[in-house]
């Protein structure tokens, strides 16, 4: 029996290979994938080697960091999991087998969760960072700026958090729709006629208290500038690859008192969480109990459930697409 693997191996290729499937040392568990998510914007620009990416040196790369299956083999002293358990495979790639120590390795207790839910915790748990991190008030009028993956998951966080209201813009009508049965008050289409001022006036005149900025686009920074209210907070999730929009910092962020945290998840806590500083670990048991009392979605964010055969053509369209498929889902239990 062989295992799989996608690879970036060039410039806008992508391929599924075959690779012998590892063995567990004895703190380790070799983990067997059901589903992995593609996580679009961080895969593209890897994928396109863009700048500020592991693959900008034109290295070949293995995407994919958010997936969940089942622990088949564990070595000798590994006592937390066993043969059979159903767990996340975070940071492992898009594969259909990986070794991971089983202390890193989190177990889904709750049987009435489905691994294809389960599959999207790690990519869920930026979103969770991206929100707590502005610490959000109950009340308080909130922006979620970008409807793709991640901005699908800060609108249904957002909410939870208590904003009111709670807006979005994204450039694609299907997004919007989305955005607003996830919980959206308003959402805008950022290139409509006078954007800024209708967000203004949908937060309640002074603008969002609060923003996540998602988009990872230098143009949709600026425009969160403008509309931001007096002392805002901006919440940088999304990864600005390319700066090629100039931002005048006096006017916008040092005269009024604006506030721009990173939300990268390299500054994610590592042991302990604290008031808007949580570990992985808990985003992911937080995220695994919304889902399994019905708080939190995936289902409406899954576009497309395909084979990892079909990995060719998927990437290719996330080349070329300019509003490719909001979540697709790798179904690594066809191969088997």
């Amino acid at each position: 029996m062989s295992g799989y693997y996608v690879i970036f191996e060039s410039k806008g290729t992508a391929v599924l290979r075959e690779c012998d499937i590892p063995q567990p040392k004895d703190d380790e568990v070799l983990l067997e994938s059901d589903y992995s998510v593609i996580s679009a914007g961080t895969e593209r620009a890897n994928l396109l080697q863009m700048p500020n990416t592991g693959t900008t040196d034109g290295s070949a790369f293995i995407p994919g960091y958010s997936a969940a299956g089942r622990v088949i083999a564990a070595g000798k002293d590994v006592t937390d999991l066993k043969v059979g358990d159903r767990a996340l495979i975070t940071w492992g790639g898009h594969r259909s087998h990986t070794v991971k120590k089983a202390d890193s390795v989190l177990k889904i207790e709750d049987d009435t969760i489905d691994l294809i839910d389960a599959a999207f915790a790690n990519i869920a748990s930026f979103s969770f960072l991206g929100v707590r991190k502005l610490q959000i008030e109950i009340g308080e009028p909130v922006m979620i700026a970008g409807m793709g993956i991640l901005g699908a998951f800060a609108v249904q966080i957002a909410a939870l958090s208590g904003a009111i209201p709670l807006l979005v813009s994204d450039m694609d009508p299907v997004r919007r729709e989305l955005a607003l049965k996830l919980g959206a008050t308003a959402a805008f289409a950022p290139d409509e006629d006078d954007f800024v001022n209708k967000v203004k006036a949908a937060a309640g005149g002074d603008g969002p208290k609060a923003v996540v900025e998602v988009t990872g686009s230098a143009m949709a920074l600026q425009q969160a500038l403008e509309y931001i209210a007096w002392e805002g907070r901006i919440s940088l999730l999304g990864c600005t690859r390319i700066s090629d929009v100039p931002i005048d910092f006096y006017k916008y962020v040092h005269r009024r008192g604006v506030t721009l945290i990173g939300a990268h998840t390299f500054t994610r806590a590592k042991h302990e969480s604290s008031p808007g500083h949580w570990t992985e670990h808990d985003d992911y048991r937080t995220f695994l109990k919304l889902v399994a009392a019905k708080k939190l979605q995936t289902r409406p964010l899954i576009s497309e459930i395909v084979s990892p055969e079909a990995a060719a053509a998927v990437y290719a369209r996330l080349a070329e697409e300019k509003n490719p498929p909001l979540g697709i889902v790798f179904d690594w239990t066809k191969l088997k």
